[in-house]
């Protein structure tokens, strides 16, 4: 079972009423929140833990990740408020407005931390959810508890506006991560933020030497990158008409999940000789699942007979 670790949130998506004026409509979101009901749709197993809290909008993240087959007990639940986000779209790209002041998901602390079964192969880890604390020093000590034991995964979704202010501590958490990390997705944009100007492949291969063994690179509508010590494969974007990005890398992310678990390569004995065919393979699901959710507005991921 691959268990998702981090944010959960309502997005606030811009929309027009019946009588034309603009107005927001809120959807259960957030970028690890995304990955974990993409797995499920797709029939990897899939389960989520975050600070989730009590109230109405609460309720509605727990029962959508219930209605997308995902297991919710190991939510920490709380009466503190949940995180709320005003998204604006530009040509289809998006940018935020985050609430988050004192709510469930950010005021999560060690003592929440879910001791967890066998069934509980892989970790994955990201988003905002890294930011800010207690929180994000509370995910960065579960990763650290369960990196020796278990296959661990982590895509920071950098949001440079977010982190505004605390970008030192930010980066020094993320690199830790990454180096206990046993696979690492970043967008090209993130990889660039991380690691300055460079080739994709020579910057990745960088990455690997600091300890992970592979590393996922999406670069847009072009297409994703698969790098390990000695690979480079990539696969091309599916074409679509888009209708907005969100979500659009927390289902690539599922896709490749699933496809490696469904490959039985979620060990780290597998995932430090990996076939090309197993790379292509994840990077073709999550290529063709991100494609279907960039058609249709918010984050929507498929479900496996979609594909």
């Amino acid at each position: 079972m691959i268990l998702s670790c981090g944010e959960a949130l309502i997005d606030m998506l811009p929309r027009r009423s019946t009588e034309g004026e603009a107005c927001f409509a809120p959807y259960a979101g957030g970028a690890v929140f995304n990955t974990a009901i993409a797995l499920g749709r797709l029939g990897a197993p899939s389960a989520f833990f975050s600070g989730v809290s009590t109230d109405m909008l609460g309720e509605i993240l727990a029962e959508t990740l219930q209605a997308s087959q995902v297991d919710i007990r190991f939510l920490a639940r709380s009466d503190r408020p949940t995180t709320v986000a005003f998204v604006k779209l530009v040509n289809g790209q998006a940018t935020y407005a985050f609430y988050d002041e004192a709510t469930a998901g950010r005021m999560l602390s060690p003592d929440q931390l879910p001791d967890l079964p066998a069934e509980i192969g892989t970790l994955f880890f990201g988003g905002i959810s890294l930011v800010n604390d207690p929180a994000a020093s509370t995910y960065e000590a579960l990763q650290a508890r369960e990196a020796p034991g278990r296959v661990t995964m982590i895509d920071p979704n950098i949001r440079p506006g977010f982190i505004a202010g605390q970008e030192a501590p930010y980066r020094a958490r993320i690199e830790r991560m990454i180096a206990r990390a046993d696979i690492v997705k970043l967008s090209d944009e993130d990889l660039h933020w991380l690691m300055g100007p460079g080739d994709i492949t020579a910057l990745a291969r960088r990455i690997i030497a600091s300890g992970p063994k592979l590393v996922f690179i999406t670069e847009g509508a072009a297409g994703a990158r698969a790098v390990t010590a000695t690979q480079d494969r990539f696969v091309a974007a599916t074409a679509v008409t888009v209708a907005d990005t969100v979500g659009a890398g927390d289902t690539f992310n599922a896709g490749a999940l699933a496809a490696l678990s469904g490959a039985g390569a979620l060990t780290k004995t597998a995932l430090a000789a990996l076939p090309d065919a197993t790379l292509d393979a994840a990077l073709s699901l999550g290529t063709r699942a991100a494609a279907i959710t960039v058609s249709r507005a918010g984050a929507n991921p498929p479900w496996a007979h979609e594909l």
